[in-house]
């Protein structure tokens, strides 16, 4: 595909250890906290005042922008959505709905690539925490849902909601090869990705498929219904005397 080529890929340095000392406001430097933290140990380890402490930030502003970690992870998240969309092009918009989806996945692995080693942590803590991974899925269908819109792919109502945890199952499995990719033009997650869409695409058509069916249903019981009302009641459905 033309438009999976490195020159579209760069790789970011990693954001400062010294927290405390950064310019940002306290609710990006508690978000760095949290990821520069998660380098280091596995997410359950990691308290509140540790949080605090690394962001320069008191308990009580802590408070006041987050009320857990889930939370805080949750605005990361928020955090590359914002970074992706910002990066949208408009030329895109002639192009198949793969290769929109492709390269809208491929700037989301390029924007988390700061924060590998904290995605690896998480990863490695939520294959141990059944409640942890599910709330990370809960995250990842909802960007989902946005990288979806931002492709010009349908995911409002039950199909969009099942083509968007689709597509979070689909990025899950990628990340495995992104994390072990160190090539800075990450060709082996480009690969990856190519192959998982390819797949995807597939249930994509068969999704499509299985909500025509009820649709097509409908259709016929309100086709028979009309016609009962024009001809009458068949004998086995006239009430006995």
């Amino acid at each position: 595909m033309a438009k999976k080529t490195a020159s579209k890929t760069s790789r970011k340095t990693a954001a400062p250890r010294n927290i405390s000392a950064s310019a940002k406001p306290p609710r990006e430097r508690i978000v760095d906290a949290m990821m520069a933290l998660l380098e280091d140990k596995p997410f359950d380890e990691i308290t509140l005042r540790e949080i605090a402490a690394t962001a320069g930030v008191s308990l009580g502003e802590l408070r006041g922008e987050f009320g857990s970690p889930l939370a805080i992870l949750s605005e990361h998240v928020r955090r590359i959505d914002r970074a992706v969309l910002s990066e949208t092009d408009e030329d895109m918009a002639e192009d198949p709905a793969r290769e929109r989806l492709f390269e809208i996945l491929m700037r989301r692995f390029e924007a988390m690539t700061p924060y590998k080693a904290a995605v690896r942590s998480l990863t490695r803590s939520a294959m141990r925490n059944p409640g942890l991974a599910l709330t990370l899925n809960r995250f990842g269908v909802q960007s989902m849902q946005w990288m979806l819109t931002a492709a010009d792919i349908g995911s409002a109502g039950p199909k969009g909601m099942l083509r968007a945890q689709g597509l979070a199952l689909t990025f899950g499995a990628v990340m495995r090869t992104w994390l072990n990719d160190e090539d800075a033009d990450m060709a082996a997650t480009m690969a990856a990705l190519d192959r998982a869409l390819s797949r995807a695409e597939h249930w994509s058509v068969m999704l499509d498929e299985a909500f025509r069916i009820p649709a097509g249903a409908c259709r016929i019981a309100s086709r028979l219904r009309a016609r009962r009302r024009r001809t009458g009641p068949r004998e086995d459905e006239q009430p006995a005397i």
